[in-house]
């Protein structure tokens, strides 16, 4: 593909995501997409053969994205505890910042949790990285000797992602300006809970 080819593929891809966060996976309609880009509906599926190919497609950008903004600043950070409060500012400032009408995960575990097949598969796969990746991290400010030897790691991660649902939750459904003093409480508590002897 050429730098033409590929910078449209990249404009279908940023416009199919923010569509996708509003109007879930589903609701992804190459004929809309493609007016919206002003393409012709071949022109589209010249670079993804199928609907199924593009949410695929919209699922790893958006999960590229969270890496680029997310996980890489939050690894150039100290290991430990430090690293802990980088990817929960990260993911804070991530979900207060974005451009689209909420996060294109949190839409699709609701809209594809009783929906078997690849695309649910996908979303699946990228959300059991994100929780492995929030254990490890964590893991290492117990080994760093931040947080308690016999800290239950997977209950941690359970409890930073309920956080962040909530969080995203009260700010985006209820509009709530409170919300990110209240997520920054439950991290704290979570914190303190962890440093305890």
């Amino acid at each position: 593909m050429g730098a033409r080819g590929q910078l449209t593929r990249e404009a279908i891809l940023a416009t199919a995501r923010v569509r996708a966060a509003g109007f879930g996976l589903h609701g992804l309609s190459i004929g809309a997409l493609a007016k919206a880009l002003d393409m012709s509906k071949s022109g589209l599926y010249a670079h993804f053969a199928s609907k199924e190919a593009l949410q695929l497609a919209v699922i790893d950008t958006a999960a590229a994205q969270f890496t680029d903004e997310v996980v890489t600043p939050a690894l150039k950070t100290a290991r430990g505890e430090a690293r802990v409060r980088a990817v929960f500012d990260g993911w804070c400032a991530w979900l207060m910042r974005q451009e689209t009408p909420g996060c294109l995960f949190i839409a699709a575990a609701s809209e594809l949790d009783d929906q078997p097949g690849p695309v649910r598969d996908h979303v699946v796969g990228h959300q059991r990285d994100l929780i492995d990746f929030l254990e490890r991290v964590v893991g290492t400010a117990t080994a760093n000797g931040d947080f308690r030897a016999d800290l239950d790691l997977a209950q941690f991660a359970f409890e930073l992602h309920g956080l962040i649902l909530a969080f995203h939750h009260d700010t985006r459904l209820l509009v709530d300006s409170n919300a990110r003093e209240r997520v920054q409480r439950g991290f704290d508590r979570l914190v303190a809970d962890a440093n305890a002897a």
